[in-house]
């Protein structure tokens, strides 16, 4: 095997790869990418077995064939050189020999055969989504997902793709138990006859969270727009020439429905200016305790009262006006909650709703009904 690549071209296949392969090291080929050079310029694939990618970068290959190489190693190499053309050339015994200028580098690598095979895709089947609006849904909720949650399903991203003859509509939800977002938008024109013929199209697939944050890295490039699929039991991401897939998560995702509290029943509502609460609370959690981030909130007529205190440190107090007529009410929230919401909302104001102080309480964004969040509210 033997090819002439340009630099930043492999550094940017390289970079893509970067969050698939296996950091852990289970099986030395899947901390490995695969590469497969042919006369059309050369394939980068990498998987962890649950999440693949593959994409081809133009290259001039003299002589066809394919090796797997430590993809960090390789990324660590190719970020030192300089600009300009690489040289790559592999040996029987699987060594690469990697050329820039004067500068020369022997890595050992592994067979191509040893090399776990992506599935199989269809091409057919796949819908048109809008890259900007697929990009805005991920950034709203995918904070809102379980981290490692005992709760296996809490970790992954419900996905509901709703087509018909006149719209497509994308709906993601995230949870983690004590917060849950959820937003929605119509992302491309009509899906096509299929959905005509059959009225609305309903799927629903549970995505694991590294694979959300696979597609979030790729969308932010922008350039292209996106395709998007699901099969039994996998998802299928394809932009500009790149492949993305991803083993659904199995399981049934609880009813988020039942936990978004009905706004007529909330009848405790706030707005408040977003950059104000979020400055006054970043400042008042410095003094909360470590674990629980407890702040507690006052509500009463004009103004909302952000309340911290800490055996070890201290307490902290600060007073911000807000658009509040109902009775005093007092509760307590997780900071680093409050502010995670706050940091994926856009708009000028926050408006939050709850009914008593340890009801959930419901937070939207004035102008966008696309986007909901819920957070549970402590004891302090």
């Amino acid at each position: 095997m033997k090819l002439r690549i340009a630099r930043d071209e492999m550094l940017m296949a390289l970079q893509r790869v970067q969050g698939v392969v296996e950091k852990r090291n289970t099986m030395p080929q899947l901390s490995n990418i695969l590469l497969e050079a042919k006369p059309e310029g050369v394939d980068v694939i990498a998987t962890d077995l649950e999440i693949g990618m593959r994409a081809l970068y133009k290259a001039t290959v003299q002589e066809p064939g394919a090796i797997t190489l430590s993809a960090r190693k390789l990324f660590e190499i190719l970020k030192e050189l300089p600009d300009g053309e690489i040289e790559l050339s592999v040996t029987e015994n699987n060594w690469a020999t990697i050329r820039s200028g004067k500068s020369q580098f022997k890595v050992v690598g592994l067979p191509s055969s040893e090399y776990p095979a992506l599935p199989s895709i269809e091409r057919e089947g796949l819908t048109p989504v809008t890259g900007a609006g697929l990009l805005e849904l991920i950034r709203k909720t995918l904070f809102a997902v379980g981290d490692n949650d005992a709760r296996y399903i809490l970790n992954g991203l419900l996905v509901t793709l709703i087509t018909s003859e006149k719209k497509t509509t994308l709906r993601l939800v995230g949870t983690d138990g004590h917060r849950l977002a959820m937003a929605e938008q119509e992302t491309a024109a009509a899906g096509g006859k299929d959905a005509a013929k059959d009225g609305p199209k309903e799927i629903k697939a549970i995505i694991p969270k590294k694979a959300a944050h696979e597609m979030k890295r790729l969308l932010e490039e922008g350039d292209g727009e996106p395709l998007i699929g699901f099969t039994k039991n996998l998802m299928v991401f394809r932009k500009s020439g790149l492949l993305l897939t991803s083993r659904l998560m199995e399981g049934n995702y609880p009813n988020y429905q039942q936990v978004i509290p009905k706004e007529k029943d909330q009848d405790k509502k706030v707005s408040v200016a977003r950059t104000e609460l979020e400055g006054a609370l970043r400042r008042v959690a410095v003094l909360s305790r470590d674990k629980t981030n407890a702040v507690k909130v006052t509500l009463s007529v004009g103004k909302m009262t952000l309340y911290t205190s800490n055996p070890d440190f201290g307490e902290a107090t600060e007073e911000l006006a807000a658009q509040y007529k109902g009775e005093t009410l007092t509760t307590g929230f997780n900071a680093r909650y409050l502010l995670d919401v706050l940091a994926v909302m856009d708009g000028d104001a926050v408006a939050m709703q709850m009914d008593n102080p340890l009801s959930p309480c419901l937070i939207r964004e004035p102008g966008n009904a696309g986007f909901t969040c819920v957070v549970m509210p402590i004891k302090v």
